[in-house]
């Protein structure tokens, strides 16, 4: 397995005629600026990376402030974190993944989400083909890195864990920060979770032979949601209504213009210093975002839930243990800020 061959199957062509298909719009931007209606904190759950160039070319594409936006951009070190700086006030929005999502409703944080980002589970466990695992139960008395505690990796770890009947006490999870395939390749871990972006950076990097455990196999529901307190959604209605459509713009441009977004990135992301693996993750990234299902009948657009999934997520973190209470999501997404909705 190479990083070329696992981004072999996105078409290009096939990415533009969707994302016309799904905005039935062109995306804006381009200093067009509308009268300011305010400004979005955006809490993220990571640094000003790759992945998110859609966000980070705000000061040169202006997608939110054509809607009157002023974005700013809060770093995080995982979901979890970034659902605790929307909850201290810092963020308006939070970027966050369903397992923190789940988990903070569980301990009774008012919350509703209102886009998702990536439909698609982009997580995974990634072991060296000599460390012999091939399947959850191998993990048992294995060192596993994870991105942070409070990130996305955990959680779809646990899930995994769980599925084969283990704890997280039958696993020594570490620490190893965003770039955590050279842990696994210096051996300081047996295995590492992670998402297809970083299978990707760690491929072109030279790990070599791996194997590889998608948590899609097990539990296939949406990767990242924006994510906002109840109250922030009745008092600022309108203004996360034109964040939401800046963002959907910004997506849409990424998906019709990845080689653009690739060379950006080297401007704007940390970690944009090799065009090629930019091009990789931008490509990977904007697969992630294609919706899954169609919403009220009308056809898929950006930014669709996938309402049954993520049920199954849910009633699947409660069964496992991972949460107490039993989360009916319908009541807790709200679709009328979508773009088009």
């Amino acid at each position: 397995m190479n990083a070329s061959s696992s981004t072999s199957f996105i078409s290009r062509r096939s990415l533009i005629g969707a994302c016309v298909g799904i905005t039935g719009l062109a995306f804006s931007g381009t200093g067009m600026a509308a009268p300011v209606q305010g400004k979005i904190r955006l809490a993220g759950w990571s640094k000003p990376i790759s992945e998110i160039t859609n966000i980070l070319v705000e000061p040169e594409k202006g997608f939110f402030k054509a809607q009157g936006v002023e974005l700013a951009y809060l770093p995080g070190a995982g979901g979890g974190d970034a659902i605790r700086n929307m909850l201290s006030g810092q963020g308006d929005v939070a970027f966050t993944d369903p397992g923190s999502f789940y988990m903070a409703l569980d301990k009774g944080e008012k919350l509703v989400a209102i886009y998702d980002i990536y439909p698609q589970n982009v997580f995974n466990v990634v072991s060296l083909k000599a460390a012999n695992i091939h399947k959850p139960a191998d993990l048992k008395g294995k060192k596993i890195g994870v991105y942070s505690l409070s990130s996305g990796t955990r959680q779809n770890l646990l899930v995994m864990l769980h599925q084969a009947g283990l704890k997280e006490s039958d696993v020594t999870i570490v620490v190893t920060g965003l770039l955590n395939f050279a842990p696994l390749m210096q051996g300081q871990v047996d295995a590492t979770a992670a998402t297809d972006t970083g299978l990707a950076v760690g491929l072109r990097k030279g790990m070599g032979e791996i194997n590889v455990m998608k948590v899609s196999e097990y539990l296939n529901i949406s990767s990242d949601m924006f994510v906002v307190r109840e109250d922030v959604l009745r008092q600022k209605k309108d203004l996360l209504k034109a964040f939401l459509k800046g963002y959907r713009d910004s997506a849409a441009w990424m998906i019709v213009n990845p080689q653009e977004a690739a060379t950006l990135a080297g401007k704007y992301a940390i970690d944009g210093t090799q065009r090629d693996i930019n091009l990789d993750v931008i490509q990977l990234r904007n697969a992630s975002s294609l919706p899954t299902v169609q919403s009220g009948g009308r056809a898929p657009q950006l930014g669709n839930f996938d309402l049954a999934a993520l049920q199954k997520g849910a009633d699947t973190y409660r069964a496992l243990g991972m949460i107490q209470r039993q989360i009916k999501v319908a009541d807790v997404v709200d679709t009328s800020l979508l773009p088009g909705g």
